[in-house]
């Protein structure tokens, strides 16, 4: 069971996104919480596996919360659930260790498949919201950024490249290791070599970076 904690400032919100994890017997909504102050209280109390959080909250706005939540309960992945209005806030998240960006507005089946992917060690950013966020990154300039990109995966053995490849498509460790016909251990040491190798913080810049090479279709 993946246990999720929810954080929205506006009831309705938080009344949708929780109808729609309901309809997957592998989810649990174990708390709500209103503003970020409260997500970080709650989340040290429930221990939950994934976070949801909105990036515009009072007391403590999602960018805030999410750098709490990783010093207390780092083994929580944070997910940001964004609008097209926030892009300057996407920019921020990126680098603050997020798992991943889903939009309120999208598809209830990216929410959940997010969900999944983020609890499993992968990294949730809908085709949608990756677009967003590069042209947010590169100031429209698509396709200096994505030379740079491919360039920066050269390096990459075939292997590696095909594990980036499934990881910005939103496929857990588990999922991309069924996929390949290994074991999960091996998914996790190739990210990590991955990592390490191209300078990343967290899974969801390799995954923008795997966008902007277009090793991701529909990017």
């Amino acid at each position: 069971m993946i246990r999720v904690l929810l954080a929205d400032d506006e009831a309705m919100i938080r009344a949708g996104v929780r109808a729609i994890l309901a309809t997957d017997p592998g989810i649990e909504v174990v708390a709500e919480a209103g503003d970020g102050r409260e997500a970080v209280e709650l989340a040290r109390e429930h221990r939950p596996d994934v976070v949801l959080l909105d990036i515009r909250m009072p007391r403590l706005d999602g960018l805030g919360a999410a750098t709490e939540l990783r010093a207390t309960v780092p083994d929580a992945a944070v997910v940001m659930l964004t609008t097209f209005s926030e892009d300057a806030y996407i920019a921020r998240a990126l680098g603050s260790g997020v798992s991943g960006f889903l939009l309120k507005a999208g598809d209830p089946r990216e929410l959940i498949a997010g969900v999944r992917a983020v609890a499993g060690g992968g990294a949730a950013l809908s085709p949608t919201v990756a677009r967003r966020v590069i042209d947010t990154l590169g100031g429209g300039e698509r396709f200096s950024r994505a030379a740079e990109a491919r360039a920066r995966l050269e390096p990459l053995t075939g292997r590696e490249r095909e594990v980036v490849a499934l990881l910005g498509a939103g496929l857990s460790n588990q999922e991309i290791a069924d996929r390949m016909y290994v074991v999960e251990g091996t998914v996790k040491a190739h990210v990590s070599a991955v990592l390490g190798r191209l300078g990343l913080r967290n899974r969801v810049q390799l995954a923008v970076l795997a966008y902007e090479a277009g090793l991701v279709p529909d990017a």
